[in-house]
């Protein structure tokens, strides 16, 4: 059995929390945190996780930031998809739809994403959406291509085989069941560091345990097909990758990529003994980017350099 959540693992409490409407009507829920007028900051999370998965960066941020944080279709309090059902374009669709519920007409954002949520800023990356709305980007543990043979998560040698057995994983209809000790061994081993604390853990699994299995099943799927490169190439905003050195999900070998062949990237940053889960094993780390990107580009570029000394 796992354990109640404490008081500093319980989600925040938005603001307000209201629904975009996406380009083939799928209902995307959205809170949002912390004060009008503030520097704005969109979160867009990974497969089988939820808002809550940034619930570090909420805290920390909604102090002196506007933070948008939205649920990708069929995960938390979006409902399954609509009839473009699931696929690349409709997380371009989907964050293009938050985008413009969320934010004023060219008014700029840090967009940082994890996961499938950097998946999906890269396959908006031509959307005009995310060109007026970016202001500067964060990738956390992500890949454009490649995930089935790239995968560490099977201890076998790199080939056909592990390819195989992979994508049958991703694409497993099982129920996760509930979270007990044994399914965090698991998840552990696959998703975080060796050394992950055990409520960081307990924290991860109850997010990934509670994610619906025909969401889990269609986006393994999508992810097993995965190839947006040509959108890392178009992602013309300032962009920062971060990514943990013991990722088996999405080994340092895609974030080396991605990181090499953004057009304005501002450098890769690893994280030793870090796994895939880099905003909740690494929270500080991910915040102080974050708030980093928002100063360098938001405040700047709203407020030009001499008033923002």
């Amino acid at each position: 059995m796992s354990r109640p959540l404490r008081r500093q693992d319980a989600p925040p409490i938005p603001v307000r929390e209201l629904t975009a409407v996406s380009a083939d009507g799928s209902r995307i829920h959205v809170e949002l945190h912390g004060p009008e007028g503030a520097p704005a900051v969109l979160l867009a999370h990974g497969w089988t996780c939820n808002t809550h998965f940034w619930a570090a960066q909420i805290r920390d941020l909604a102090a002196d930031h506007r933070v948008i944080a939205y649920d990708q279709r069929g995960h938390g309090g979006s409902p399954q998809g609509g009839v473009a059902g699931y696929s690349t374009n409709a997380l371009a669709d989907d964050l293009e739809a938050v985008l413009a519920a969320t934010l004023a007409p060219g008014e700029k954002a840090v967009l940082a994403g994890h996961s499938m949520g950097g998946m999906t800023l890269m396959a908006a990356s031509r959307r005009a959406g995310l060109r007026e709305h970016a202001a500067a980007v964060l990738l956390c543990s992500t890949g454009s291509s490649r995930l089935l043979a790239e995968s560490l998560v099977l201890p076998l040698r790199a080939g056909a085989l592990r390819t195989r057995l992979t994508r049958a994983v991703l694409g497993a209809r099982a129920p996760l069941g509930p979270v007990t000790p044994w399914s965090k061994k698991i998840l552990r081993y696959a998703t975080m560091g060796a050394g992950s604390a055990p409520e960081r853990v307990d924290l991860c699994a109850r997010i990934v345990h509670a994610c619906p299995r025909r969401a889990r099943v269609a986006w393994g799927n999508v992810l097993a097909e995965l190839d947006i490169e040509a959108g890392v190439r178009e992602l013309r905003a300032p962009t920062a990758v971060i990514a943990g050195t013991d990722d088996r999900l999405t080994p340092p070998v895609h974030a080396r990529a991605v990181a090499a062949a953004l057009p304005q990237g501002l450098g890769l940053t690893e994280l030793t003994g870090i796994g895939h889960m880099t905003p909740v094993e690494a929270p500080e780390v991910v915040t102080a980017k974050i708030r980093e990107l928002v100063a360098e580009y938001v405040a700047v570029a709203g407020m030009g350099k001499e008033e923002a000394a």
